[in-house]
C-alpha cells in the first residue's frame, strides 16, 4: 500500500509540470533580402516534438527540449524541415558551446560544422567539397546570429502533439513554397491552426489576402483576447551580439508599402488615390508591435523546462495501466 501511495504521487508530480508549447517564432528580416522582402521569416517551435532527422516527427524522449519546424525554399525538395532547438538558433549541439559575441566568420565556421555532422544528406558538399551555393540550408541553423526572434507561446497536450507527429509524417514533404500563398507564413498559420483551431486568419485588407509572419503573430494575440480559454505569453531571443549587421523591423504588405520612400513616393505621384487607400489599410488593420509585453528568452531556462517537462511525459506514460489516474478513484465503501 505505501509502496502504491507514493507511486500515485510521483504520477501526479509528474503529470503536474508536463507542460509541453507551440511558440510562433516572428523572425526580423536581413541582409539583402531583408531589403526586397521586409516581411521577415514565420517558423513554430514545438517543445515536445522532436526528429529522428529533419523530415520525420517523433515524441521526445527524456531530457530532451523539441524542435523548430518551418517551410523552406530550395532545401533538397523538401517543403519542412525540423531541427533541433538549440542548432536552429545557435548552430552548435549545446548550451555550454553558444559564443557570446560573434562575427561572420565565425557564424559561417559554425554553421558548417553543423551541416557536415547533421545535415549532408540535405545539404552535401559541391564538386570542390565546400558548402552547396544556391541551398538555403543555412536558414537551418544559426538564426539567432542574424535575426531578432520574437515568440508567442501556447500550451499543447500529449493528444495534440501525437496528432501532429502523425498527421505532419504522412504529408506528402516535397517543396509547395510560393511566396504569394504558401510561403512560411502559410506553413506556420496551419501548424498553430492545428493546435489552437481559427486562431489564425488572413488579413485581406492590410496584406491583401498575403500571409504574412506579423500577421500570424497579430492574429494570435487577437484571438487569444478574445478567447479566455487560450493562454498566450511571448519573448524577444535578441540578435547574438557582435559584427553582424542588426536585423530590421519586421513589417507587413501596406507597412511595408507605406513606410519605405522607394516605394510610397512613386506611388503617390503616380496613383495618389491607391497610395491614400494603404495608408487607411495600414493605420486601420496592420498596426501591431510585437515588442509589447515581450520578455527576454533564456535558452538555459528554455531548455530545462522543455527538458523537465518531456521527462515528466515520459514517467507518467511509463507507469503501468493499473495506476493510471482513471483507476485512481476511491475504492467503493464496503458494509
Amino acid at each position: 500500500m505505501r509502496k502504491s501511495f507514493f507511486t500515485v504521487l510521483f504520477l501526479f508530480a509528474a503529470l503536474a509540470g508536463a507542460h509541453a508549447n507551440a511558440a510562433f517564432l516572428l523572425a526580423e528580416p536581413h541582409g539583402p533580402k531583408g531589403k526586397f522582402n521586409p516581411t521577415g521569416h514565420a517558423a513554430v517551435y514545438l517543445s515536445s516534438v522532436c526528429a529522428d532527422s529533419p523530415i520525420y516527427l517523433r515524441p521526445c524522449e527524456a531530457g530532451e527540449a523539441g524542435v523548430v519546424i518551418s517551410r523552406y525554399k530550395k532545401i533538397s525538395g523538401y517543403d519542412w524541415l525540423a531541427i533541433p532547438l538549440v542548432p536552429y538558433l545557435y548552430a552548435v549541439g549545446s548550451i555550454e558551446e553558444i559564443p557570446q559575441s560573434a562575427d561572420r566568420q565565425l557564424v559561417d565556421a559554425l554553421r558548417d560544422r553543423y551541416r557536415r555532422e547533421h545535415l549532408m544528406d540535405f545539404a552535401p558538399d559541391d564538386e570542390n567539397g565546400e558548402p552547396p551555393q544556391g541551398n538555403n540550408w543555412n536558414q537551418l541553423v544559426g538564426a539567432a546570429y542574424v535575426r531578432t526572434i520574437y515568440g508567442f507561446e501556447i500550451e499543447t497536450t500529449p493528444e495534440q502533439d501525437a496528432a501532429f507527429i502523425e498527421r505532419w509524417n504522412q504529408r506528402d514533404n516535397r517543396s509547395r513554397f510560393n511566396l504569394l500563398y504558401s510561403n512560411c507564413a502559410d506553413f506556420a498559420a496551419a501548424v498553430m491552426n492545428f493546435y489552437a483551431p481559427h486562431s489564425v486568419r488572413r488579413n485581406y485588407f492590410a496584406d491583401v489576402g498575403i500571409m504574412t509572419p506579423k500577421q500570424v503573430a497579430k492574429s494570435l494575440v487577437r484571438h487569444a483576447r478574445k478567447d479566455g480559454r487560450l493562454e498566450l505569453s511571448s519573448f524577444v531571443i535578441p540578435q547574438v551580439p557582435g559584427s553582424i549587421k542588426r536585423s530590421t523591423p519586421v513589417v507587413g504588405v501596406a507597412e511595408g508599402l507605406v513606410k519605405s520612400k522607394k516605394y510610397v513616393v512613386p506611388q503617390a505621384i503616380l496613383n495618389p488615390t491607391l497610395t491614400g487607400s494603404i495608408a487607411v489599410a495600414y493605420f486601420a488593420k496592420g498596426r501591431f508591435n510585437p515588442k509589447r509585453d515581450a520578455q527576454p528568452f533564456d535558452i538555459a531556462q528554455a531548455f530545462q523546462r522543455a527538458a523537465a517537462s518531456n521527462t515528466a511525459r515520459n514517467r507518467s506514460a511509463a507507469v503501468p495501466p493499473a495506476l493510471e489516474p482513471a483507476s485512481l478513484a476511491a475504492p467503493a465503501p464496503t458494509e
